[in-house]
């Protein structure tokens, strides 16, 4: 058995803190001073762990970058490079703000001794030490670029963290970054995004020759899109505060969580999926109101209500297999119908002895044996499936209450039939999740599932949208994104398995 580590040595002096003389020390994770010949009450505390970017010495000055929810009141001196332009920052509600604390040492070499010190305190946190950060300059708002450059680089700068950042120029480049990146250089990959290009970072690693190593670097994702649905997830999951600044500086802390990553499988075409997908209303809202993006978020509700008042309605079935707890939905289904002899079975023995003959390189999804599983259906008419992998599918929308980022299943919210003015009603519930206690509303959590999309309700000869993670992967409506083909057929099954956190994400918090 390795002896344990020894404990840092405690540090204590006399120093002018902010202009004032003070007595200060350095003991274990926490920075204390008080005013020079006691005073009761007047102990300032700084936690290097939860408050503590970083550090650096000029001369006898030690200058300490804090990020704390006090914004200065605990001591700290506010900082000129305040992180400012997220919109949602600063205030008196919980969000951190930057400060500095300047301590005035005896000597230089005093200053360079509890320097050192900090640094070393919070390297043995395990923060990470160099990121390679992509930039969407495209999506939302198009902010993605002042974003990076207002909140992003002052924090990890203030941290002493190395990056290396590049653009994306076009979709699905950032799967192409991170399909031929050189990971080893790296503790991390930062998408300065909307959930998209999470989503494509993801695919790339699955896609590479190593994705067994590359699937364990960390990713971390800083709200920059129309949704952000996975940062206001992991943010809400901690009780932070949904903002900017704080999502960076949960990458900075270094915490890690797994994350499940559902394979989506039509014949031998696969894709992989972190955030949700969605057939039907949802989807329809979420591609359609494209033409709107000027609008900015609020771009979604105003289409969500001119959908509800021509809402439309999808035949089809969806076959899935239930979580425990949940064995009592829908209607049991034959052996003989399972999704194997429909040529969509995920992980099968065909893929991996293709993989081992070279016609395929990457992760071949998950490996299931159907014959062990008890499949059961719900038939349409369906206004909306939606299928998710984490709480929130916007800023403003808490899709899958119940959703956790790795316990191996998606939540599924099905609403199958369902008045349309009752439909306005659930999007109000929407923002807290109870719409989900709604009699129109089928909740529960699958292992697996497999929709087979039909035409609309009315004799229109028009399917509907299939979305996944905010792209389109199937589509029947007739119309087309542009020139680009889709990666799916609408009509024919879409199989969806999880695979356990098989990833890993930067997080406030470590589960």
């Amino acid at each position: 058995m390795a002896d344990p580590q020894p404990q840092a040595e405690a540090l204590a002096g006399p120093a002018r803190i902010n202009g004032a003389a003070s007595e200060a020390t350095l003991s274990g994770g926490e920075l204390a001073w008080r005013p020079a010949g006691g005073g009761e009450g007047q102990e300032r505390r700084l936690e290097l762990e939860s408050e503590v970017l970083g550090c650096r010495v000029e001369g006898r000055k030690l200058r300490v970058a804090t990020f704390s929810a006090s914004g200065g009141g605990d001591g700290e001196r506010p900082s000129a490079l305040a992180c400012g332009g997220g919109g949602k920052e600063g205030g008196g509600d919980g969000n951190r703000r930057r400060g500095e604390v300047v301590m005035e040492m005896e000597s230089d070499d005093a200053a360079e001794r509890w320097g050192d010190a900090i640094r070393d305190r919070l390297a043995s946190l395990g923060r990470p030490k160099r990121l390679f950060i992509i930039v969407n300059p495209y999506g939302g708002k198009r902010s993605g670029r002042s974003i990076f450059q207002n909140n992003v680089l002052p924090l990890i700068e203030a941290a002493g963290i190395l990056y290396t950042m590049q653009e994306t120029k076009h979709r699905l480049h950032a799967q192409e970054i991170a399909h031929s990146l050189d990971l080893r250089k790296y503790d991390g990959i930062v998408c300065v995004s909307g959930d998209g290009v999470l989503v494509e970072v993801v695919n790339g690693f699955l896609q590479r020759e190593d994705w067994e190593t590359a699937i364990k670097v960390p990713l971390g994702i800083i709200p920059a899109g129309t949704g952000n649905g996975m940062a206001q997830s992991l943010l809400h999951a901690a009780g932070e505060p949904f903002s900017i600044s704080n999502a960076v500086f949960a990458i900075i802390r270094g915490h890690k969580r797994a994350l499940d990553v559902t394979s989506v499988v039509q014949g031998k075409t696969r894709f992989f999926s972190v955030l949700m997908l969605t057939w039907g209303l949802v989807a329809d809202v979420d591609i359609e109101s494209e033409k709107y993006r000027w609008m900015g978020s609020a771009r979604l509700e105003f289409y969500f209500l001119l959908r509800v008042m021509n809402l439309r309605r999808y035949n089809g079935r969806v076959l899935f297999v239930a979580a425990p707890g949940y064995e009592e939905v829908g209607e049991p289904v034959e052996q003989t119908t399972s999704c194997k002899q429909n040529g969509v079975t995920t992980g099968s023995q065909e893929d991996k002895a293709n993989d081992r003959n070279g016609e395929t390189i990457g992760y071949p999804g998950p490996s299931i044996e159907e014959a062990d599983l008890e499949w059961r259906s719900l038939s349409g008419p369906f206004v909306s499936v939606w299928l998710g992998n984490v709480p929130f599918a916007s800023e403003d929308a808490m899709a899958a209450p119940k959703a956790e980022f790795s316990d191996g299943y998606l939540d599924a919210a099905i609403i199958r039939d369902c008045p349309r003015w009752d439909v306005l009603g659930l999007m109000f519930q929407m923002k807290d999740g109870a719409y989900v206690n709604s009699p129109y509303v089928e909740y529960f959590k699958v292992k697996a599932i497999r929709i087979e999309p039909g035409l609309r309700v009315g004799g229109s000869g028009k399917g509907g949208i299939i979305d996944s993670d905010g792209e389109v992967i199937a589509r029947g409506d007739g119309a087309r994104a542009g020139e680009a083909e889709h990666l799916m057929a609408y009509g024919p099954p879409i199989q969806l398995t999880v695979d356990q956190g098989l990833a890993t994400i930067f997080s406030p918090r470590s589960r």
